[in-house]
């Protein structure tokens, strides 16, 4: 096992995507808890499918793609958390509408243009060979500060996830911590997309959290396991993805959900024994 994991870190391209993939895998998995018990778990598709618009226009227009995609997929976060307070339209409702025009927009420029193929698959399934020494060194850098943020802001973040009316009785600016969920999530999005693909990185922000409350309670040991289950999922996918030439977003996911069923049986047994 050592030899084939030292082998793997032989090449260059396999650490890049390994550094990556384990710090945005933790940046998802932190955030992940907060918008899973907001019922808000979906924004990772949405965000993904305008990062994928953006992505391809980019590359159409031959701009540098996350220069690009980063301020459009931040500002959707902030557009889906003014529509889901202020209008008719509200939570899955808004993240579809927009998830589907996005996605639609991004089809177009597609049919219009030659020569993205490369791209198009790079966008949508994801790619460890697209990751270059500068998206390591910028995903590293922002993932960091997300990490950052999120410790520093924990008890906040904490209050507005669990009762936002009482976070506000109490002073605590709710409206401002949630934009800064939002932020975080759109360059969490944005960073995943390059490892994940656009139909795959919304897994890194829900998996871990579901499977971690399966069998804590607390906030804080969610967020914990949440971390645990993310980072050890992703490993052991690139792992599989490595050894069986399987997808590696696709490989990742499916470590997630054997694990996601692992902890259901166990929450299963456990309550049944203290039915007993």
């Amino acid at each position: 096992m050592v030899e084939r994991i030292s082998f793997m870190l032989s090449f260059s391209f396999m650490q890049r995507a390994l550094i990556v993939g384990l710090v945005v895998s933790v940046c998802a998995s932190l955030l992940g808890v907060s918008l899973v018990l907001k019922r808000y778990a979906m924004i990772g598709t949405g965000l993904s499918h305008v990062g994928y618009a953006a992505l391809v226009g980019a590359t159409a227009l031959g701009f540098a793609p996350l220069a690009v995609s980063m301020p459009v997929v931040v500002g959707a976060a902030f557009l889906l958390l003014r529509l889901n307070e202020n209008s008719k339209i509200k939570g899955d409702s808004a993240i579809a509408l927009i998830s589907a025009s996005s996605f639609a927009v991004g089809v177009i420029i597609v049919s219009q243009t030659t020569g993205l193929n490369t791209h198009v698959c790079n966008a949508m399934f994801g790619s460890i060979l697209a990751m270059t020494r500068m998206d390591l060194m910028l995903s590293v850098g922002l993932s960091i500060a997300v990490i950052v943020m999120f410790v520093l802001f924990y008890k906040q973040i904490f209050a507005v996830t669990y009762d936002e009316t009482f976070a506000l009785a109490t002073g605590t600016r709710a409206n401002a911590y949630k934009s800064l969920i939002a932020f975080l999530t759109a360059v969490t999005v944005v960073l995943g997309m390059r490892m994940m693909g656009a139909l795959l990185i919304a897994s890194l922000i829900i998996f871990p959290a579901i499977t971690a409350m399966r069998l804590c309670k607390s906030f804080l040991s969610v967020v914990i396991v949440s971390v645990i289950v993310a980072v050890f999922c992703f490993f052991v996918g690139m792992m599989i993805s490595f050894e069986l030439d399987w997808p590696t977003g696709a490989s990742v996911v499916s470590v997630n959900l054997v694990l996601f069923i692992i902890f259901s049986a166990a929450q299963f047994i456990k309550n049944r024994v203290g039915v007993a």
